[in-house]
């Protein structure tokens, strides 16, 4: 699982997960272009054929999407066959909505076993997991909560995990805001992941 990227550059990769939402991925999307930067979002397959336009307009804008899975289910409680399943039928709707193959994984809850290391190695996908988990936005803990922790983690090569689908993402859209102001300010670029692992 990869957590951060050693780079003596000023970058960090904020990413997304659960998406596409048609409240919240819009916000999302509006701090960053104000911030003129990108970010990565490890959509869910489900959520992207219910909201095709939010997809649209995350590609649009030239972010990243990653591959999230269909169901969002836990992968080390599924056969290798019904793991596979869950990741190709994502990564062909990413394909074909986005017009390219996703290049970066996330593991609903991060959650994973031998099989699944070994089925996304075959794949080729790197496993990308979070330097913030402490913030759990998630769980709506209060924005000064994600917006503490989420600091704590940033250095060069942090890459950091927000929520922008599933339920009220308020809070975190709100400490992402804060956030994204704090690191532009502080001349860290906002990258991809998959820019990030460039850099490495």
């Amino acid at each position: 699982m990869i957590n951060e990227i050693p780079t003596s550059q000023r970058a960090v990769a904020i990413t997304f997960d659960d998406g596409p939402n048609p409240i919240y991925t819009p916000q999302v999307l509006e701090i960053f272009s104000e911030a003129k930067g990108k970010a990565t979002f490890f959509m869910i397959g489900e959520q992207m054929k219910d909201h095709p336009d939010v997809v649209k307009q995350v590609c649009d804008q030239g972010h990243e999407i990653g591959n999230h899975t269909f169901t969002h289910p836990k992968l080390s409680e599924l056969s290798v066959q019904d793991c596979l399943k869950e990741i190709d039928e994502t990564e062909k709707l990413i394909e074909e909505m986005a017009g390219r193959k996703p290049v970066v994984f996330r593991p609903p809850y991060l959650d994973y076993n031998q099989d699944t290391v070994s089925l996304l190695q075959n794949k080729g996908y790197p496993m990308i997991g979070a330097l913030n988990l402490e913030a759990q936005d998630w769980e709506q803990p209060g924005v000064e909560h994600i917006l503490g922790k989420s600091r704590e983690a940033v250095k060069n090569g942090s890459i950091l995990i927000f929520h922008d689908g599933y339920g009220d993402r308020s809070q975190t859209i709100e400490a992402v805001r804060m956030l994204v102001y704090e690191l532009t300010s502080q001349g860290y670029q906002l990258a991809t992941v998959s820019e990030l692992l460039d850099l490495a």
